[in-house]
């Protein structure tokens, strides 16, 4: 089958497709987009959506599965802007699950993030149970009293072994885990990408979020009896780790950072 079809009453033989290819696979022949290196299609769909007449279809990037923008409402910069910084770091969330097919559009979104090269490949975990989370807390605090960072959290031990707070996964309801092959040269990079789309998304859902850390450092340090209670799928790695919850309270204002440090070449 052709990599690419081309309705010809649609097509208008503009070339923006041929222009829009970022890996340069295409070329018009007689005034006709053609696929001349296929085997070099990173799947993109960019020669899909560009395309002004939905003249051109495309087996790795079905026209099928794309969403017309026409219509869509537009953002503008205030508010862009607000929604940009209105992404908080949720450090406490009330006891109410979140429904699954709330964490399934949550993920789903993470999905569509943006890869290096659409090399794409991040899969999720959603953690649910809560006796899974607290041993996770437990594991990690373990992990951090052996280790040399102790000296950097010795009060955040010191209250989970007398009070039995737990800073670590911050008593969320849910953990996120992202995960990609053990030989996935861009894991870790597509994945903070992933997880970006995730906390950005969350609020409009009712939901908060916050990267869990320390949780990664014990993880990417390869400490076992962490990475087993997990179960993972042959040959797969954690990658990122976020936390989700319902926010126990609203923040009121938007933060501010230090100030802008830019040069122009």
């Amino acid at each position: 089958m052709s990599l690419i079809c081309v309705d010809s009453s649609k097509c208008i033989h503009c070339g923006l497709c041929v222009k829009a290819c970022p890996i340069m696979i295409l070329e018009l022949a007689d005034g006709q987009p053609a696929a001349v290196h296929p085997e070099h299609c990173i799947a993109c769909g960019h020669c899909v959506a560009v395309c002004p007449r939905a003249a051109l279809d495309h087996t790795l990037a079905p026209l099928a599965k794309q969403v017309e923008i026409a219509g869509l409402p537009s953002i503008d910069q205030e508010t862009a802007s607000r929604f940009m910084r209105s992404r908080r770091s949720i450090r406490a969330y009330k006891e109410t699950r979140v429904p699954r097919e709330l964490l399934l559009q949550l993920v789903d979104m993470a999905r569509l993030a943006p890869t290096g090269s659409n090399t794409q490949g991040v899969s999720f975990i959603v953690v649910e149970d809560k006796k899974l989370l607290e041993r996770a807390a437990e594991t990690v605090f373990d992990w951090l009293e052996k280790s040399p960072l102790s000296r950097y959290f010795g009060v955040m031990i010191q209250a989970y072994r007398e009070k039995g707070i737990d800073t670590v996964l911050r008593g969320a309801p849910h953990l996120v885990l992202a995960l990609t092959d053990r030989e996935f040269s861009r894991g870790r990079e597509n994945t903070i990408f992933a997880l970006a789309y995730l906390e950005l998304y969350a609020p409009a859902l009712g939901l908060g979020s916050c990267w869990a850390g320390i949780f990664e450092h014990c993880v990417f340090s390869g400490y076992e009896p962490l990475v087993n209670l997990f179960q993972l799928p042959a040959g797969k790695k954690i990658t990122g780790a976020v936390m989700v919850g319902y926010p126990q309270y609203r923040h009121q204002r938007l933060t501010d950072r230090k100030p802008l440090d830019v040069a122009f070449l």
